[in-house]
């Protein structure tokens, strides 16, 4: 690939936060952005002034959608070189409760991982037609040491993680680059109902100007702030201690 211009780029949660600034900054770049989300939301103005964007509607949670979403993305081109696997969401299991909801554990699981693979398999047929393919998948930096009530969120992107990591070695043999993303706490209409402290809290933009310079040179993870992964480091290493700091901060509250 020679320039911009000819990246086809797709990019899943695209309707808000860390997804709808990656799409704006691919577009900026001159690429061919196919945006999916389950709904516009905040890329109707976008779609109203580019034409280099198209929205291709998904649930990523409905795996009875695959085939049309993939029939979609090949009515206009017939590769992409560019994944980018961002949808997400988050609940907390919250154990003071009389009855605790455990089924936000499925709930979880079936957007965060069980969507990503979803969106594999929509995607990977046009990732072996590009010259030089890519594959990028959004886990979390919660992944690094463990937080109270993250249960569900930190497993589907732990599994998102191993995921990723198995991947990569399966599709060496079709050149296909695999990129995992550990992003720390980034300000979106998610993040925005947390109650709890958010440490180096960084805009959606600046999240998506640093994935943007990451996914450019393929790493095989990425994660950052480094502040964050240094005060993890910490939490991973010195776990006891790590439980005491987290534990008795949520008892004071």
């Amino acid at each position: 690939m020679s320039s911009a211009e000819k990246k086809v780029v797709w990019i899943t949660g695209a309707s808000s936060g860390i997804g709808l600034a990656l799409t704006k900054k691919y577009l900026d770049e001159g690429c061919r952005v196919f945006a999916s989300a389950r709904r516009e939301g905040e890329l109707a103005p976008l779609l109203a002034s580019h034409d280099a964007l198209v929205f291709v509607p998904f649930d990523i949670t409905d795996d009875s959608q695959v085939h049309d979403v993939r029939a979609t993305l090949l009515a206009h081109t017939k590769h992409v070189d560019c994944a980018i696997l961002n949808a997400g969401t988050c609940e907390y299991l919250d154990l003071t409760e009389t009855d605790p909801d455990w089924k936000m554990m499925n709930r979880i699981m079936s957007v965060n991982f069980s969507g990503l693979v979803n969106s594999v398999e929509v995607c990977l047929p046009l990732l072996k037609y590009s010259f030089r393919p890519h594959l990028v998948g959004v886990s979390s930096q919660a992944v690094q040491a463990a937080f109270p009530q993250a249960e569900a969120y930190g497993a589907s992107k732990a599994a998102i993680r191993y995921f990723l990591s198995s991947l990569r070695m399966d599709l060496k043999p079709f050149s296909i680059d695999v990129t995992c993303i550990l992003p720390g706490f980034v300000d979106t209409p998610l993040t925005r109902k947390n109650t709890f402290p958010m440490p180096f809290l960084m805009s959606s933009d600046e999240a998506a100007k640093r994935m943007h310079r990451a996914i450019e040179s393929r790493p095989y993870e990425f994660s950052f702030p480094k502040r964050l992964s240094t005060l993890l480091w910490f939490g991973r290493h010195f776990p006891k201690l790590w439980m005491t700091m987290l534990t008795s901060k949520n008892e004071s509250n």
